[in-house]
């Protein structure tokens, strides 16, 4: 598969001569050319160490001025004069897991990571695609934070488009199922940081940027099982609404803006073959959604305004859809509609008194109607278009009843120590967990939607494709302002079956 115009740094360091054949201990290869010969660029060198026993080499990043400034540089590897670096199963591995945790380690979130272990290279598919692609993350984040002022922007500008290729995008995922879903997060955690930092600093002339890649997202089907996850930094996603009031507070700025946005997506499908048509049911298993912080809650304190402001989800919408529909007889869902009970209660009551210096008779009513009806904060639904089946979840205000999403409180909700959206994280009338995200889980919502399929698609594979929509918002929870928003996030995954 293409790397774009990345460079193959498999290839080059396979083709490299044995090491007693170079004419210095050092040799070199440009990663990220400047665009004018008068600026320096970004190399990529591996220096053969002699003096040591047993000999090594040394992978390094670094800034060819005059005097060449040195970004990132790995531990030693243990080599032979024979150049079997990419034959020798232990350097390979220790190559890639020292590229993986020096990436991790610019998060402030210290975790361990005594859990990261990776397949022997021999087993590893796509090993090439692998160790390109470890380099190339590897140079975007050197860039963001260790490149020089003047090399810098353009460093960065060429390898963002690097990461929007499909070649990366891919191979981004494959690499996600090598080091497993913990080490996945903090991956995911510590690439969206650098990106959120690279943000902020060009958002202050640049208020309309967008991120060289928003969003990342896995989808996997098998075993009965479609599964997406998703990661976006909350800066990354689209403003759908706010007020300008609070936009300027740098310190609840700083709280907001350092978060990502985590879901995971996972429905159950069973294939039926009947005499004359084939069921295929799809089903909710989990939808979760997390906002977690990109820094530690020393920072959030310090420089934010506290680790309790944060977005939540307010709205989360699927759309599932067969991509050929010539086969496509009918779709059902399998809720109805809501019918809320609602309960009327009528109270009449007549006051009257009488003052004897008074002529008048003085008589007062008063007639007083109840009305309760039971809501609970999340609003589920489901329904048709085409032979698209959608499951929707809305959060509602729970004094007025509106749509959080699209609705913003006023002033007056805004200034009341007990409004709901106060200390949300904490109460025990809470939407959501304890770290302020959701789950909805088959226990309540293990809807479906069923689609009859026609008997001449016995045997092919069927493409769906689900398309999505999640809404964060922010309301104050523990701070003072009135500044609100709400963001929204769009993705799309395909996925298979087969229908035998």
């Amino acid at each position: 598969m293409a790397t774009s115009s990345f460079p193959d740094i498999w290839g080059w360091i396979h083709n490299l001569p044995p090491q007693s054949q170079w004419p210095t201990n050092t040799t070199s290869i440009c990663i990220c050319s400047s665009p004018t010969s008068s600026q320096p660029s970004l190399q990529l060198s591996i220096t053969y160490k002699t003096l040591t026993r047993p000999s090594s080499i040394s992978f390094s990043i670094f800034a060819n001025y005059n005097q060449p400034i040195f970004l990132w540089t790995s531990k030693p590897l243990k080599s032979t004069s024979n150049n079997t670096l990419l034959h020798e199963q232990v350097t390979i591995s220790k190559l890639l897991i020292n590229i993986i945790k020096d990436i991790l380690n610019y998060s402030p979130i210290k975790l361990s990571n005594a859990f990261l272990n990776l397949p022997q290279p021999s087993s590893i598919p796509d090993l090439k695609d692998i160790v390109n692609f470890l380099f190339l993350a590897l140079a975007f984040v050197i860039s963001i934070y260790e490149a020089p002022q003047d090399i810098r922007r353009d460093c960065i500008n060429t390898i963002k488009y690097h990461f929007a290729c499909p070649w990366a995008r891919t191979t981004s995922k494959r690499l996600m199922r090598l080091i497993g879903s913990n080490a996945e997060e903090q991956w995911m955690r510590s690439m969206n940081l650098a990106i959120t930092n690279w943000m902020v600093e060009l958002q202050t002339t640049n208020p309309g940027l967008k991120a060289p890649s928003p969003m990342y997202s896995l989808a996997i089907s098998g075993l009965g099982l479609w599964k997406i996850q998703l990661y976006c930094p909350v800066i990354a996603m689209e403003i759908e609404k706010c007020n300008s009031n609070g936009q300027d507070d740098q310190k609840l700025g700083f709280s907001l803006n350092y978060h990502q946005l985590e879901g995971v997506i996972q429905l159950n499908y069973h294939v039926t073959v009947r005499e004359k048509w084939i069921d295929v049911l799809v089903s909710i298993d989990n939808v979760r959604c997390d906002v977690m912080r990109l820094v530690n809650d020393t920072l959030l304190k310090e420089r934010g305004a506290g680790i309790d402001e944060k977005h939540f989800p307010s709205r989360i919408s699927l759309h599932l859809t067969p991509t050929i529909q010539t086969n496509v007889i009918s779709v059902s869902v399998s809720r109805s509609s809501e019918n809320p009970t609602r309960e009327i209660g009528v109270e009449r009551s007549i006051e009257g008194s009488f003052e004897p210096p008074n002529p008048h008779i003085g008589i007062s009513v008063t007639a007083g109607e109840t009305v309760t009806t039971n809501l609970k904060p999340w609003k589920f639904e489901q329904s048709v278009y085409g032979n698209s089946g959608t499951f929707n979840w809305f959060l509602h205000d729970s004094i007025n009843g509106r749509e959080v999403f699209s609705s913003k409180p006023s002033k007056c909700a805004l200034l009341k120590p007990k409004a709901w959206f106060r200390n949300r994280y904490s109460s025990a009338y809470r939407p959501f967990t304890r770290q302020g995200g959701v789950v909805f889980a088959r226990d309540e919502y293990g809807e479906s939607v069923l689609w009859k399929v026609g008997n001449d698609a016995i045997g092919q594979t069927m493409e769906w494709e689900v398309k999505g929509w999640i809404w964060l918002t922010y309301w104050p929870n523990k701070y003072k302002t009135f500044y609100t928003e709400t963001r929204r996030l769009e993705f799309r995954e395909t996925l298979r079956l087969t229908l035998a």
